[in-house]
């Protein structure tokens, strides 16, 4: 069985896309396909599929990430024609964080947006460390919420036997305020205090940690890839997972 990373993009607040291709550039050798997100954390960036688009254009595969929260049904949509016309055929559908300014649309549900897109995309929803939905067996393909634990994930896909691809989600702790950060945005993602202790006293830690559960994850035979979130780390990520993968 094959192992894909999906490796995720930080997407521009700016019109600038010097970042992204760089990013692009620098994780080609390891990357298999690049996730882009949609107003992640809630907030404004780049068109998702625009940057998937320029993802496409540099040879890479893309995978754009939209959300329930910024759009209607004719808004979706436009996103969908958007994305045929410009060769962007893969999506993860999610429901979105909490928007730093203006409302949520309740026009849509991660479910409907399934539903309208097949079978003209190949679409994923995002799966967290629970029960899987039924519904979300529909999805062409699932992305396993980010754990730090690989026995807790290895229980997951032995609690959850699905036919699609499952891809393991794996972020580097960028530091002890970042790793702080998200402990307490997610309070189901549980972070070991001693991981936090070693990022505080050494930087590459969070990488380190990450390359090693990256590699855990495929000899586990367990998942099909991972769903790779370096943050601002990813030359470190690149430089130490070209030569063991």
């Amino acid at each position: 069985m094959s192992f894909e990373v999906v490796c995720e993009i930080e997407p521009p607040t700016t019109p600038d896309l010097k970042h992204v291709r760089h990013q692009i550039g620098t994780m080609s050798r390891v990357a298999d396909a690049f996730l882009i997100p949609d107003n992640h954390i809630g907030r404004a960036t780049v068109s998702s599929v625009a940057v998937a688009h320029e993802v496409e254009a540099m040879g890479g595969r893309s995978i754009a990430c939209l959300n329930s929260r910024d759009r209607n049904l004719l808004g979706f949509r436009r996103d969908l024609l958007t994305a045929a016309a410009y060769g962007v055929d893969q999506f993860l559908f999610v429901y979105g964080d909490k928007p730093t300014s203006g409302n949520r649309t309740s026009d849509l549900t991660v479910r409907s947006m399934i539903d309208e897109a097949k079978p003209d995309f190949r679409v994923g929803a995002a799966a967290g460390l629970r029960p899987l939905p039924s519904w979300k067996r529909a999805a062409d393909f699932l992305f396993v919420q980010v754990s730090f634990s690989l026995e807790a994930l290895l229980r997951w896909r032995e609690a959850n036997p699905v036919e699609v691809p499952v891809y393991a989600g794996v972020m580097v702790l960028a530091s002890e305020g970042h790793a702080r950060r998200l402990a307490s945005a997610i309070p189901d993602i549980d972070i070991p205090e001693d991981l936090v202790e070693r990022v505080a006293a050494d930087r590459m830690a969070g990488v380190e940690a990450a390359c090693a559960q990256v590699l855990a994850i495929r000899d586990s035979g367990a998942f099909d890839g991972v769903h790779l979130i370096p943050v601002t780390r990813y030359r470190d990520v690149e430089s130490r997972l070209a030569a063991a993968l």
